[in-house]
């Protein structure tokens, strides 16, 4: 992306910018990100890969044993993990966009967006619009292979408002994700701590399995957890269930980590770009 692209607004960046002209940087730089993509087809593996690798494992390891505890056999587990992994999708997406973040500031990408006259905010946004277009993607690799396992899809206006409700909550972890990016020294490091947050996150919740027979305390976790809430919500969604509890609680935990975590990322970014 050359300074020619963005030189017509060119102001000088602690001047406020005009919303036409963020929106202009901000496309000019979802261009890039996707191009970048283009060139380095492998970043696109762990879209692809994610969602083949969790599917057949859970469904083929363990969907004999807890299809039995639900009622019925693999086919019924099925039913209920797939919701699940549709919920996570925006989650794991999310650890993406930190570790590739971090990455331009130690390959000197952000010291050429320093010099440009562009909005702060435009990165940081064309950052997540291209990672939901991954996630986007992933879930139709998921779509796929649920269907191949005997995936029975209930309601497709459900299934849309599901990957709709996925998008919001994992664009709303992004902005936790982008601040990790900036105040963490390397990529490994993101990675690292987005382990140790996420990992409890999906395990201690009932996207894999009901929480019923989970120790007390851990059942009282799973309560708060907002994961437990989105893939609550999406079965609700696509197979039939109780909706408005597990949506409204999603929607506190995404409205709350994105006023949150915005302000600090966009105030990282300025301080350290």
């Amino acid at each position: 992306m050359s300074s020619a692209t963005l030189s017509p607004d060119a102001v000088k960046a602690d001047t406020p910018i005009p919303v036409r002209a963020h929106l202009r940087h901000t496309g000019a730089l979802i261009r890039r990100n996707l191009l970048w993509i283009r060139q380095d087809p492998e970043s696109m593996f762990d879209a692809i890969l994610f969602p083949v690798v969790f599917t057949l494992l859970f469904v083929y390891v363990f969907g004999g044993s807890i299809g039995q505890s639900l009622g019925g056999g693999q086919d019924r587990y099925v039913q209920y993990v797939i919701p699940g992994l549709l919920a996570m999708m925006g989650m794991n997406m999310a650890q993406g966009v930190g570790t590739g973040f971090n990455q331009d500031f130690n390959s000197g990408v952000m010291d050429r967006f320093r010099s440009l006259p562009i909005g702060r905010g435009s990165v940081l946004f064309a950052k997540i619009a291209v990672e939901l277009m991954r996630m986007l993607f992933a879930t139709v690799v998921l779509l796929v292979v649920a269907l191949l396992v005997g995936y029975d899809v209930h309601s497709w206006s459900g299934l849309l408002a599901a990957v709709g409700l996925s998008a919001v909550f994992g664009s709303a972890l992004m902005w936790v994700f982008l601040t990790l990016g900036v105040v963490m020294k390397s990529a490994q490091s993101v990675q690292a701590m987005g382990f140790l947050v996420l990992m409890p996150l999906q395990f201690g919740s009932s996207i894999f399995a009901p929480t019923a027979s989970m120790p007390g305390w851990l059942q009282a976790f799973t309560d708060y957890n907002p994961l437990s809430a989105l893939a609550d919500c999406a079965r609700g969604l696509m197979e039939g269930g109780p909706v408005a509890h597990p949506l409204w609680v999603t929607l506190i935990w995404s409205v709350g980590l994105t006023a949150l975590m915005a302000p600090v990322a966009v105030h990282k970014f300025r301080t350290k770009s």
